[in-house]
């Protein structure tokens, strides 16, 4: 029986980091991960890798290039005739990528003496994993410490069963082979909204259903109605309230019932995606005497510091309560590695940025406007918008805004939200500031490049107290 001091299952984000850290800690560590990759090799990268944040971003990179050059090159005095993009082509560098990191990965456990573990990994009484292997041969391993960090899996719902053909989960809608003409997509979320931007820059009439009154209702109210807006305009036909009773497949093509104010509907779609969010992988996962307990939604339980109610054994990302974000993951997958050893690692988690990819991005860390009005903390607001931006002029970028969310007595930052270019690189600047426990005073007195997108949250710092300079300012209420 091979004996270790780390036991990690999962090689997502979360599983393939607390291993790495682990190993250059000096600990003797396996990573244990049963997906294949799309090679039919070891899928090293879990999802996120796989079939999620990797490959979704190739396709909305290069979707948005095209969209850029057959629509918006004219303004800019550059004639693109006959501009086409070749589906087979673009899928084939999207796996190129993926390919190349997931290989990056197997020689980053390499270089770090990390061993890898083909099989399905269950968590015994004691301190114990067993590897159900490819072969269906099984193998116990003794671990002093055991991580688990087995992700996440698509949520399913009966009225859409998926196929793989007609209606898709979401790794299904990475692998289209051409634009399907009449796009539905069942969820107006992250996914449903990258997704759907994907196929509908490259011609596909594309309607979200989402079962919910509200757009991204987990995200500040002002910034979800910008986002709706310009998402809409740009041709996404997102329809809220639209719960879906049933569907129907014939042939090619599938009809959708579903309800909204109005009543029942149906419409017809030569392809439905179906992500209407993700749950934890913790089927087949623990013995029933590991001592590891699930919540009713099937997740891991544990502390502030990912520790389960057995001591030495740890859950990180998607099977543990917090946002499924990959970089979540990794960060707790780093802090337990580094509490194993005994340091004082802790996390943050009032400062993980969210991000949705579309274009533009939105963006946020923090707190919303209606969380801080709820739990009736005095705060104020700053906005700039990117139309007042020099530099999101010249870029033909100017749609959407920054918000700046800071507490009314001390300034202390609380939150802040931007829907526009760049977003996702933007609302880093202020996860370093909240960090360090900055004011938006602190921000409103940094010198920014000039142009630059950045000066936008300099901007809405500086309006936070009335000072913004390439804006007009709200009179404060006295």
């Amino acid at each position: 029986m091979a004996n270790y001091d780390v036991v990690v299952i999962g090689s997502g984000p979360a599983g393939y980091v607390a291993a790495i850290r682990a190993a250059q800690l000096g600990l003797k560590t396996v990573c244990i991960e049963k997906e294949k990759s799309k090679q039919g090799t070891i899928g090293l990268g879990g999802t996120c890798l796989n079939v999620g944040c990797i490959p979704s971003k190739a396709l909305l990179d290069s979707t948005h290039k095209y969209h850029e050059a057959k629509h918006d090159f004219d303004i800019h005095g550059i004639s693109a005739k006959d501009v086409s993009l070749d589906v087979p082509t673009m899928i084939a560098r999207k796996d190129a990528i993926v390919k190349q990191l997931t290989t990056g990965i197997g020689g980053l456990f390499k270089a770090n003496g990390v061993d890898v573990m083909e099989g399905a990994g269950k968590v015994l009484a004691g301190k114990k994993v067993e590897v159900t292997k490819p072969d269906g041969s099984v193998e116990v391993l003794e671990a002093s410490n055991i991580v688990i960090a087995a992700g996440s899996l698509p949520v399913e719902i009966p009225p859409a069963p998926v196929d793989q053909d007609v209606i898709v989960d979401s790794t299904g809608a990475l692998e289209f082979s051409e634009t399907p003409k009449r796009l539905g997509v069942i969820g107006a979320g992250v996914i449903g909204l990258e997704l759907g931007s994907v196929w509908g820059r490259l011609g596909s009439e594309v309607v979200l259903l989402e079962a919910l009154d509200d757009f991204l209702p987990a995200m500040d109210k002002q910034i979800a109605k910008e986002a709706k807006k310009i998402l809409s305009k740009q041709g996404l036909d997102i329809r809220l309230g639209a719960r879906v009773t049933g569907t129907e497949v014939k042939g090619k093509e599938v009809t959708v019932t579903y309800s909204d104010a109005e009543g029942e509907k149906q419409q017809v779609f030569d392809k439905l995606i179906v992500c209407v969010g993700r749950k934890p992988q913790s089927q087949s996962l623990l013995a029933a005497d590991s001592g590891v307990s699930l919540d009713e939604r099937g997740f891991i339980f544990v502390n502030d510091y990912c520790e389960t109610a057995v001591p030495g054994v740890y859950a990180i990302g998607d099977v543990v309560r917090g946002p499924m974000l990959a970089h979540k993951g990794s960060e707790e997958g780093v802090m337990v590695a580094e509490r194993i050893v005994g340091q004082k690692a802790a996390m943050n988690y009032e400062t993980i940025p969210g991000v949705i990819y579309t274009h533009p991005e939105v963006a946020a860390v923090g707190k919303t406007e209606e969380q801080l009005k709820a739990d009736g903390v005095p705060y104020n607001v700053g906005m700039f918008p990117f139309a007042a931006s020099g530099r999101a002029m010249a870029a033909n970028e100017t749609a959407g805004l920054v918000k700046m969310i800071a507490h009314a007595e001390t300034d202390r930052i609380l939150g802040c939200h931007i829907v526009g270019p760049s977003a996702a690189d933007l609302v880093q600047q202020v996860v370093i500031a909240m960090e360090f426990g900055s004011s938006a005073e602190d921000i409103g007195l940094t010198v920014f490049g000039h142009p630059t997108l950045s000066e936008a949250v300099h901007e809405a710092a500086l309006a936070v107290a009335g000072h913004a300079i390439h804006i007009p300012n709200k009179k404060k209420r006295k």
